[in-house]
């Protein structure tokens, strides 16, 4: 459990949209269907004891007109550490700053531009520092591109392929991330800017770099829970969409599109 002072009153910001009774807009706010990926990809990012096979059955009911979710059932049926909730007079339903944002911002438009609106003024202020935080996040998409890796020799490569064999799965889950987030291969990429050094990632910006880091670790789960390729491809593709949206307030039809033909498994 991270520290208190981390954790934010939901009912608090909930009382914005209805100060009769706030705990009606956070469970209308848990029975949608990105909210409920984002807690999960929260609590797989942050707690080991996650209950994984409830989130997916969960994951499947939310937005159906019977889905009913709750801060209690959620932390009692998943080990959710990410949500609290007290119960008596002063308890309430208390979350982590990072989710209690992500439903501010969903009980407020005018939070959500004021968070954008601060995020580009430090953006602005760290101007000078940008190079050094450009290469620590490069990093960190290195190591996270580890567990990446790992997952898949543990999960999606048979003993008996060769070396060559092997780079080529490696690769080919690469390019699935590549397409995701910047709308094409490595290879595609390399056609178009004959005279660059490096590769795509290098010249990825800072924000891109932060996304990739958290797809690289959400890739590495649905790896091992045996989900698709091509399922995979359009979870990490909604993800890019939605968090560059919100580090960058970029419109969706900013993001290239997925290519029609691009040979990932079915």
């Amino acid at each position: 459990m991270r520290g208190k002072q981390e954790y934010i009153s939901l009912t608090d910001i909930a009382r914005y949209r209805n100060s009769d009774d706030p705990r009606f807009a956070i469970q209308n706010w848990m029975r949608n269907r990105n909210t409920i990926e984002f807690l999960g990809l929260w609590e797989s990012l942050h707690n080991p004891a996650f209950n994984r096979v409830q989130f997916d059955t969960f994951r499947t009911e939310a937005g159906l007109n019977r889905f009913v979710m709750t801060p209690s059932k959620w932390i009692e049926q998943t080990g959710a550490v990410g949500i609290t909730a007290k119960a008596g007079r002063y308890g309430g339903t208390y979350a982590h700053s990072d989710i209690a944002m992500e439903f501010a911002s969903w009980i407020s438009a005018e939070f959500k531009l004021y968070l954008m609106k601060d995020y580009r003024r430090l953006k602005f202020d760290e101007n000078s520092r940008l190079s050094l935080s450009w290469n620590l996040n490069r990093e960190i998409s290195k190591l996270n591109y580890r567990v990446h890796t790992d997952a898949i020799q543990q999960n999606l490569l048979p003993p008996d392929l060769t070396k060559e064999q092997k780079s080529y799965v490696y690769a080919d889950e690469a390019d699935m991330l590549n397409v995701a987030l910047f709308g094409m291969t490595a290879a595609q990429w390399r056609a178009q800017n004959p005279g660059s050094k490096g590769n795509i990632r290098d010249y990825a910006s800072l924000q891109q770099l932060l996304v990739l880091a958290n797809m690289e670790s959400y890739n590495a789960l649905l790896i091992e829970q045996h989900h698709l390729q091509v399922d995979r491809l359009q979870a990490m593709r909604q993800m890019a969409i939605r968090q560059l949206q919100v580090l960058s307030t970029l419109d969706i039809s900013e993001i290239p599109q997925l290519p029609t033909t691009n040979g990932f498994q079915k």
